[in-house]
């Protein structure tokens, strides 16, 4: 029952009537469950039927563990605990335009990229879609007292989303529900490691989600270095999927692109990049590397970021730095559950 939230109406009628409530019940139910009321709130409910949710499902799916804000962008980074005591991160990130939740989901990964805490320990275990709802209703209740909400989502806090398929379509289906959030599907990304399979399997899905390709390398034998996936499908094996999903959805792909001094920040590496991306409708997005302790890779200076761009931009490649948010509160993903692991022991 601890699924209740990533149910969607159709599967609550089916709960409501085999309680014997009426149908309608699921309705209501449904609203007030993605509102983030607790059931003594859900006052549009008979008495009974909220004793009984009570009863039946005692623990929320998520919770706030710990709430750390940036004094330079009033970036929020949050630690949810979860049912079975694990934890994973989210961060709120405030633009002119809304506010943004980096959504996780998995309990640690399984993708092994050097240059990312949320890999240090392995993949835990999925979150289930009540999980993943259940970020966005923390997000949601904290934002509350200043008349903001979570108007924008992207799936790249912890975990491979691709290696979540099921449960994270499950997500995004009730987020983007009607009678729910009603976020549009075009104001959600989609961040993944490159699965071909998955890419051209979210393609037939009927959505437009932005899909963005962690790519990090311009060509296979950098990014085998700091990508284990890599080692599986080659860069044009993923490209050629990203491409699929843009004649599908008619949606340009974003690619991520971390820049790592000595590893794939140099002049001849942009050269390369451009050379890999002629012809494709795409965006790179350029992003100053969030150094990891336990990680011997460290950021290009701003001088290698310009002059990035610069090549970029010159053969005709869309391509911006991304801002840099939350740094004084460890912004990047996995740093702040790593840390709660090693003081619980």
């Amino acid at each position: 029952m601890a699924e209740l939230w990533g149910m969607n109406p159709e599967e609550l009628k089916a709960l409501m009537l085999s309680w014997g409530e009426p149908a309608y019940r699921a309705k209501q139910l449904f609203k007030d469950l993605q509102r983030g009321l607790d059931f003594d709130g859900m006052t549009v409910l008979s008495k009974p039927l909220r004793e009984r949710l009570k009863a039946e499902i005692p623990v929320q799916p998520v919770t706030v563990l710990e709430e750390h804000a940036s004094k330079e962008d009033g970036t929020i980074k949050l630690l949810y605990g979860l049912a079975d005591k694990n934890c994973v991160e989210g961060v709120l990130m405030r633009y002119h335009y809304g506010v943004t939740l980096c959504v996780s989901t998995q309990v640690g990964c399984a993708m092994g990229c050097l240059f990312c805490a949320s890999t240090l320990d392995g993949c835990v275990r999925d979150l289930t879609a009540a999980e993943m709802v259940g970020q966005v209703l923390c997000a949601n209740r904290l934002l509350k007292d200043s008349g903001e909400h979570v108007s924008r989502l992207v799936l790249m806090g912890s975990g491979e989303p691709m290696n979540n398929y099921e449960n994270v379509l499950r997500f995004i289906r009730v987020v983007t529900h009607p009678d729910g959030l009603n976020l549009s599907s075009r104001r959600i990304s989609l961040s993944t490691c490159g699965l071909p399979d998955g890419i051209r399997r979210l393609a037939k899905e009927g959505l437009e989600l932005t899909l963005s390709l962690s790519l990090h390398a311009p060509d296979d034998e950098t990014r085998k270095k700091i990508m284990p996936i890599a080692r599986r499908y080659t860069i044009q094996e993923t490209l050629d999927a990203c491409r699929a999903y843009y004649e599908a959805t008619g949606r340009r792909f974003i690619l991520e692109y971390a820049l790592i001094d000595g590893v794939n920040a140099d002049p001849e590496d942009a050269r390369k990049l451009a050379r890999l991306l002629k012809g494709y409708n795409c965006h790179v997005n350029l992003i100053a590397l969030n150094s990891v302790k336990e990680r011997s890779l460290y950021g290009a200076n701003e001088r290698q970021i310009a002059r990035f761009i610069e090549i970029l931009e010159s053969n005709g490649i869309s391509a911006t730095r991304r801002r840099t948010m939350g740094d004084d509160i460890e912004g990047a993903c996995g740093q702040l559950r790593k840390k709660r692991l090693e003081e619980n022991g």
